[in-house]
């Protein structure tokens, strides 16, 4: 059987066996060549360096020898002679010579070591050299001293005092002409030391480079190898991995040529399966896609339970409308109002999407739209509401000018723009509707008000509402302006309503002024101090000319005078009121 048909298992087995056999060898060389290099670093820390130290102790050996010496004269020309502390340095002085004979045959023996040993390089004749300078500088010692310390002895003995001084000055001599001769000597064995050094780390990187480049020659033969062995794995992997990364960037259309008849080839007969399986499930979710959020559909698909059993869960719900429509529809054909609403819900849905918002329904030409769990999970889903509020708010201008454009004409009859309401609060979420269709939305009271805070947009003359709970969810991330308090029906009391003016720190002077000349007037109305509160909103419109709060507070003021509220009266206005 050809080897590219053979199973994957005999394929791998293959390729291990081969990898083994070059592993080995190159272990092998590895351990000689270590085994080398560990020989000559035996040599260098227990024969080089010790002799090394041997004649550098031969130095100290023969001042400890001096010294004692001298003790020992010292304790016999004293006036009362202690015999023991004589006999006890005198022994000491014995000691330390017989120490300078141990330290030099140590140095001698490890040298010849070196020179006998035929397993590492030296320079033997340099080493010989040495052994015989430290063979004839220990002779020259004894040789000169032996005469001096019999005639030390007996001028110790005799009490000739000057005579012994001398002879020691002598010995001191001879002594020091030792020393130096030991001292070039120690210089020359440090040379050997050195070289011995360099040989090593010669040897060292000599091995590094050896095994390095063997280690070289086995992956290089390995891979050969092991390419020749598995490319009838490789190529079917690489087309399988190609697939994948196809299909993990949503595109579903690669399919895998079948060319082995291994565990492979039938992998890829299983991969084009599940991509002929995803393409059809892709169109199903891109038809879906269409009439329903993305967000909804994958979270439905991963937690069908939600859709199924249904949450309470706290909420955050917008709601778009365009002003001016019916009017701009009255005079387009069907087409061109097909047209322009498409495009219009394609710029207005883009902030939403992209500040985490689930697109409920469009409802004529409405948007509904919520933040929150499931789908989210975020813990400021109110002010992510208000974010995609403020750039549907900056579209307009850009929109103003597209929609002529896209029915090609010179101007739109009516300027379109925008109302939106948003409020905050506990709503049921999931699957409602019949055993025929069922949607996925949300219900409750926060529904209700965020689709009645767009309506009172136009009573005010503003674009972004939004109620008590979403002001107070924000905080100061958005700067916010209260309008009034609206009553609800089916509310007992009024609650605060608020205008979304612009991100935190996005005023303008004059915006400021007309803030705060509003509270003023706000204030000032709601205590029925009307003159004050119709200073406040003058000046209000002064900062800012034609803001439509303002206007229709001033005018609520002057119907309210002419009805006369009288007693009991709240300042809430009341979406039955006209």
């Amino acid at each position: 059987m050809p080897i590219f048909n053979q199973s994957i298992r005999r394929k791998i087995v293959g390729i291990a066996l081969g990898l083994i056999v070059l592993m080995l060898v190159t272990s092998i060389l590895s351990m000689v060549m270590s085994s080398q290099v560990g020989v000559l670093l035996d040599e260098l820390t227990n024969r080089y360096i010790p002799a090394y130290g041997n004649l550098a102790r031969a130095n100290i050996r023969s001042l400890e020898r001096s010294l004692a010496l001298r003790r020992m004269v010292m304790v016999k020309m004293e006036q009362s002679s202690d015999e023991e502390a004589y006999a006890a340095r005198l022994r000491e002085f014995e000691q330390a010579d017989r120490r300078i004979e141990e330290e030099t045959s140590s140095a001698r023996k490890r040298i010849n070591e070196i020179i006998n040993d035929t397993r590492t390089p030296s320079n033997d004749a340099a080493l010989a050299r040495i052994d015989t300078r430290i063979e004839t500088a220990v002779s020259e010692l004894r040789h000169g001293m032996a005469e001096d310390h019999a005639r030390l002895l007996k001028q110790v003995d005799a009490k000739q005092m000057p005579d012994a001084r001398g002879t020691l000055e002598h010995l001191d001599l001879l002594r020091d002409q030792f020393n130096q001769k030991i001292d070039g000597i120690r210089a020359d064995m440090l040379k050997q030391v050195f070289a011995a050094t360099s040989t090593v780390i010669g040897r060292q990187h000599q091995a590094i480079i050896i095994s390095g480049l063997v280690t070289v020659l086995a992956a290089v033969v390995g891979f050969a190898f092991a390419l020749m062995v598995s490319s009838g794995i490789t190529r079917p992997v690489r087309l399988l991995l190609a697939g994948t990364r196809e299909v993990e960037a949503g595109r579903f259309d690669k399919t895998i040529a079948v060319s082995t008849q291994d565990e492979i080839g039938e992998l890829a007969a299983a991969f084009n399966r599940m991509t002929e399986q995803l393409r059809h499930n892709e169109r199903i979710r891109e038809t879906f896609g269409r009439y329903i959020d993305p967000k909804v559909v994958q979270g439905l698909i991963d937690r069908p339970e939600v859709a199924i059993d249904g949450q309470r869960r706290v909420m955050t719900i917008m709601f778009c409308d365009m002003s001016g429509f019916t009017s701009m529809s009255e005079g387009m054909t069907p087409r061109g109002l097909v047209k322009v609403m498409n495009h219009y819900f394609t710029v207005m849905s883009g902030p939403i999407r992209s500040n985490r918002g689930v697109i409920d329904k469009y409802i004529g030409d409405a948007i509904m739209a919520y933040w929150g769990p499931p789908f989210i999970e975020e813990d400021e889903p109110a002010l992510f509401a208000c974010y995609a509020a403020i750039d549907m708010a900056d579209q307009v201008p850009a929109l103003q000018k597209q929609l002529p454009d896209l029915l090609g004409i010179r101007a739109m009859p009516v300027p379109c723009d925008l109302r939106i309401g948003i409020a905050t609060g506990e709503v049921l979420t999931g699957s409602i509707g019949s055993d025929l269709m069922m949607s996925f939305t949300v219900m409750g009271d926060a529904v209700n008000l965020a689709s009645r805070l767009e309506v009172v947009n136009k009573v005010y003359g503003t674009r972004i509402l939004i109620s008590q709970a979403t002001a107070d969810a924000i905080g100061l991330n958005l700067e916010l302006r209260e309008i009034d308090r609206l009553a609800v029906a089916g509310q007992s009391e009024a609650q605060a309503i608020f205008e979304v003016m612009s991100k935190a720190h996005g005023l303008s002077i004059p915006q400021e002024n007309l803030r705060t000349h509003y509270a003023e007037g706000l204030a000032a109305y709601r205590a029925q101090r009307f003159d004050d509160a119709r200073i406040a909103f003058n000046a209000a419109l002064e900062a800012v000319p034609g803001d439509g709060p303002s206007r229709t507070l001033l005018g609520r003021i002057a119907q309210f005078e002419a009805n006369s509220p009288g007693k009991g009266w709240d300042g809430a206005w009341r979406l039955d009121q006209k």
